[in-house]
Parts: C-alpha cells; sequence; structure tokens
C-alpha cells in the first residue's frame, strides 16, 4: 500500500508526467523549485504512488510522444491530470502551422527556454531518439524548427540498411578521421551530426549575435562537451515547461 493525498487546497506538490519514445520521467515542483525527479521505464498507477509516497499532491500534467494507453488513463484519472494537447493554454504564442502534428516534448521545452532566459531569442536543440531544433522569439512566439535523426538513430540505419557495417554505440570521443570501421562510423555520425550543430548555430548568431543556445534531452552531454562555453545545457528542461504550462493553467 501506498501512501500520499490528493490535496487541492493545502500546500502541496505539482505533478509532472514526461512520456518521451524511450523513457517516462516523473517530477515533483513545489512552485517553481524542482522537489525532485525519476526516470521510469513505463508509466504505471504503481510506478507513480511509489515515487510520490508521502507527499501532498494539488495538481498534475502528464505530456506524451505517445498514444495515450489504458495505464495512462489510469494515472490520469488518480490525479485529476491535464493532458498537454493542442488545445491547451499555453505562456507563448504557438505560431506552427499545424500544431496537432507538433511533439509535446518540443512544444514543452521551448515554454521552459523562455522562462529561464526571458526577452531573448532562443534556439531549443533536444538531443535525445531526433535531434529537434526549435526558435522561440523574444516576443515569447514559437515560429518553428527542425527535424533529424539522433545519434542512435543514425547509428541503427547505418546498420540496419547496409549488409555488413556492425551496429556500433555512440562513445564520449571521436576521431575527426576514423583509422578502421569502427572509428569511421563513429566519426560519420557523430562529427557529422556535431557539425550539422555548429552550422545552425553559426546561421542564427549571424542574424543575432545575442540568440541564447539552450540543450537538453539524453545525449546533450555529448553536445555540452564539445561546444563548451557557447551553449547552456539543462536537462530538466521539458519538465521546467511542463511546471509553466500547469501554472499557466492554474
Amino acid at each position: 500500500m501506498y501512501f500520499y493525498i490528493f490535496d487541492k487546497n493545502s500546500h502541496s506538490l505539482k505533478l509532472i508526467i514526461d512520456i518521451g519514445n524511450t523513457t517516462t520521467k516523473l517530477a515533483l515542483f513545489d512552485g517553481k523549485e524542482l522537489n525532485k525527479h525519476k526516470v521510469v521505464d513505463s508509466l504505471t498507477l504503481k510506478n507513480v504512488q511509489q515515487f510520490i509516497l508521502l507527499n501532498k499532491v494539488s495538481s498534475a500534467i502528464l505530456s506524451s510522444v505517445k498514444n495515450i494507453s489504458k495505464e495512462f488513463y489510469e494515472v490520469i484519472n488518480e490525479f485529476n491530470t491535464m493532458v498537454l494537447s493542442e488545445n491547451t493554454s499555453l505562456p507563448i504564442e504557438n505560431n506552427y502551422a499545424t500544431p496537432s502534428s507538433l511533439g509535446k516534448d518540443r512544444l514543452a521545452a521551448v515554454v521552459g527556454a523562455s522562462f529561464l532566459y526571458p526577452n531573448n531569442d532562443i534556439l531549443v536543440f533536444d538531443a535525445g531518439t531526433c535531434l529537434t531544433v526549435d526558435f522561440i522569439n523574444s516576443s515569447k512566439e514559437y515560429i518553428g524548427g527542425r527535424i533529424s535523426p539522433g545519434i542512435e538513430m543514425r547509428y541503427k540505419s547505418l546498420h540496419t540498411f547496409t549488409d555488413k557495417l556492425p551496429l556500433i554505440k555512440s562513445e564520449k570521443n571521436t576521431l575527426v578521421i576514423g583509422n578502421d570501421t569502427k572509428t569511421s562510423i563513429i566519426s560519420g555520425v557523430q562529427q557529422g551530426i556535431l557539425a550539422e550543430v555548429k552550422t545552425i548555430i553559426s546561421e542564427y548568431k549571424s542574424k543575432n549575435i545575442d540568440t541564447v543556445f539552450v540543450f537538453t534531452g539524453g545525449d546533450s552531454f555529448y553536445f555540452e562537451k564539445e561546444l563548451k562555453n557557447s551553449i547552456f545545457a539543462n536537462p530538466n528542461l521539458v519538465l521546467i515547461g511542463l511546471n509553466e504550462i500547469l501554472d499557466y493553467n492554474e
């Protein structure tokens, strides 16, 4: 048995649920502060109950890049959860031409970036299953972005669509020029995606030198190491954005 309280009237925490392509993140926020968070393999009512334990929960929001399943609805109903959709009111202006097809993680990330770096043009890089790049201007207008394969997807595609190339895992250090098949693949994938990111950053700097570049996602550490002082990295950017959206709707 798990003891938790759903209480909208007393001082309590907000439950944030971010369901990605490969993992699910659970978080509790106290106002604007991240109280705690955890990565779980899947969303179940038991996982959420174990995570909350004795904490009081006043409100909740769920964002998913997947279709809502029966298990998701058990959590939604238990905590009176708001589900992020194209109809949700936002603290930014969404100018995306097809809002119903916009990934909820992309949307939450730009909201989080706009909260952390107000009054700035911001380019948000989410380096996960895909590499997404999204632009929000200093007036809080979300314009759109780019989607390309992430690091792991690039490795898998080389292995899947060729007969002899092996499946390689990403490494922290890469050669500019590989000296065997393995290091050639690593160089091609990781130096290639790094060159892609550097080119995008250069393009936006040429338009506005004060553009802020923010990285999040599971592979953001790679870019953080390679690009060093030219970027900001925040692994909890999507969670922060979801908390802002929840606050805006209360």
